[in-house]
């Protein structure tokens, strides 16, 4: 079976993951990857799904177009193959870093360019920016693979310095141990 990734983007509404949900089932296709969200009032939703060898993308996009349209919403899909992450490719240790302030612009780009410059990488964002400058109205959570060869003093120090620069507030804590602590 060949796999796809399916993105849909619009305006969030009840009965939207139904929905290509049940166009994946009836077209055979099965969902390996899902992650979700709403953003303020926009649903975003990526699937991974594999598709049965007589369906083409082609196919399936038309008809997941079909049902989305009327919903307002756009429907993206794109062939991917059988390449691994990159935390396959290269030794990781998964770390968690959160930062907390008065909202700024390039609050994400700043904080993000540090983390590239250490080849670390992002593999899940969440920003809650409700403006001001009520340091707990505005977080982020980074999740990120930082590569075992990494200088994780000097990545801490210049995201620290980064975050004081910013007037945030910063935490770096291995996964294991973000996850221990913020257990419920």
């Amino acid at each position: 079976m060949r796999r796809v990734i399916i993105s849909v983007l619009g305006a969030d509404k009840p009965g939207i993951i139904a929905a290509i949900t049940r166009i994946l089932f009836h077209n055979n296709c099965n969902i390996e990857n899902v992650s979700q969200t709403i953003l303020q009032s926009e649903f975003s939703g990526t699937f991974i799904s594999s598709l049965p060898d007589d369906l083409t993308n082609e196919e399936l996009h038309g008809r997941l177009s079909q049902e989305m349209t009327p919903l307002d919403l756009q429907v993206h899909l794109k062939s991917i193959g059988d390449r691994e992450s990159y935390a396959c490719l290269v030794a990781c240790e998964p770390f968690v870093i959160t930062t907390r302030g008065p909202d700024q612009k390039g609050l994400v780009a700043r904080i993000t360019e540090i983390i590239a410059r250490y080849s670390v990488n992002v593999t899940n964002l969440q920003a809650v920016f409700k403006g001001g400058d009520d340091p707990n109205d505005n977080i982020m959570i980074y999740e990120v693979d930082v590569p075992l060869e990494c200088d994780q003093k000097a990545l801490e120090r210049d995201l620290r310095d980064k975050a004081d620069e910013l007037g945030l507030r910063i935490s770096i804590q291995h996964r294991n141990i973000f996850e221990a602590i913020n257990r419920i």
